[in-house]
C-alpha cells in the first residue's frame, strides 16, 4: 500500500545562494484517486533560481517611468494664483507707453493753458482803432501781476479765436497810466474786468472777475449777431483789486497795453 504524504504540494528544495532570487512559478496539475473519484489538482512548484549575470535584464521587470511634473507644476502655478512677473521687454514697452502718454497730456496741456497774458495782449487790436472800425468791441482791463487774470487767458483766448473776425478784443493794462481815463470811465475798481461795447462804442454791460467762461462766450455771441443787450450784463466774481496796481510810466506812448 503506497503512503500518503501529508502534503499534496511537491516543493521543491532549494539551495541557499547570497545572490537575489527570483522566482518561477510552474503550474503542472496532478490527479489522485479517492472513493473511485478522480480529482485534478494543480502542483505549484516554486524554485529559487539566480541570475547569473546581473546585466541580463530580467523578461518580467518593467521599466518605471517617472511622471513629468513640470507641466503639473505650472499648472498648480497658476492655479494657487501666484503672480507672474513680466519680462523685461514687457517692462521696456510699458515704460515707453507710460512716457508718450505723458508726453501727450503736456503738450495737449501747453496748448490750452500756455497762453499768456503777453500772448493776448501783442494779438489785441489797439483801442483806437477798434473804436473806429464798425465791429463790436470787448475790452479787458488786466494787469500783469492779476492772478485770476492769468488764470482766465487760456478761455480769452479761445473766445477770440473763435470771433475774432466779427468782433475786436481789446487789452488794457491799468497798470499803464495812459488808460487812466479809461478806468475812471468804465469803472474798473476789479481785474479783470470786460466790457462789452456795440458798434458804436456805448457799453452793454461787463462782467468781473473769474466767471465761467460761458458767461464770455455768450456775452460775446450776442454781440456778434448784434443783439440788443447781452445776457450777462452785470456779473460779478473772484477778482483782484485794481486798487493794488503798480503804477508805472509809459515806456511807448503807442502802446496799447
Amino acid at each position: 500500500m503506497a503512503r500518503v504524504a501529508s502534503n499534496p504540494f511537491g516543493l521543491h528544495r532549494f539551495r541557499p545562494s547570497f545572490q537575489s532570487p527570483r522566482f518561477i512559478q510552474n503550474q503542472t496539475p496532478f490527479h489522485y484517486q479517492n472513493n473511485n473519484k478522480t480529482r485534478r489538482f494543480r502542483s505549484i512548484s516554486i524554485a529559487c533560481q539566480t541570475n547569473p549575470d546581473p546585466t541580463e535584464p530580467s523578461s518580467t521587470e518593467k521599466p518605471v517611468v517617472e511622471p513629468d511634473t513640470s507641466n503639473e507644476a505650472s499648472s498648480s502655478t497658476v492655479e494657487s494664483g501666484s503672480p507672474v512677473f513680466p519680462n523685461k521687454v514687457i517692462n521696456k514697452q510699458i515704460a515707453v507707453v507710460s512716457t508718450l502718454a505723458a508726453l501727450g497730456l503736456f503738450l495737449s496741456a501747453r496748448l490750452d493753458f500756455g497762453v499768456s497774458l503777453k500772448d493776448l495782449s501783442v494779438a489785441a487790436l489797439p483801442y483806437e482803432q477798434a473804436l473806429s472800425n464798425g465791429k463790436p468791441t470787448v475790452v479787458e482791463f488786466y494787469a500783469d501781476w492779476c492772478e485770476v487774470c492769468r488764470e482766465l487767458a487760456p478761455d480769452v483766448y479761445k473766445v477770440e479765436k473763435q470771433y475774432k473776425d466779427r468782433v475786436n478784443f481789446v487789452m488794457l493794462n491799468v497798470d499803464n497810466t495812459k488808460w487812466e481815463q479809461e478806468i475812471d470811465e468804465f469803472g474798473v475798481e476789479g481785474i479783470p474786468h470786460f466790457a462789452f461795447l456795440d458798434k458804436q462804442g456805448n457799453e452793454e454791460g461787463n462782467v468781473v472777475g473769474k466767471l465761467p467762461r460761458q458767461y464770455l462766450l455768450e456775452n460775446v455771441d450776442a454781440l456778434a449777431r448784434g443783439e440788443a443787450s447781452i445776457p450777462h450784463a452785470r456779473v460779478v466774481g473772484q477778482f483782484s483789486s485794481a486798487e493794488a496796481r503798480k503804477v508805472h510810466q509809459i515806456v511807448d506812448p503807442r502802446s496799447h497795453g
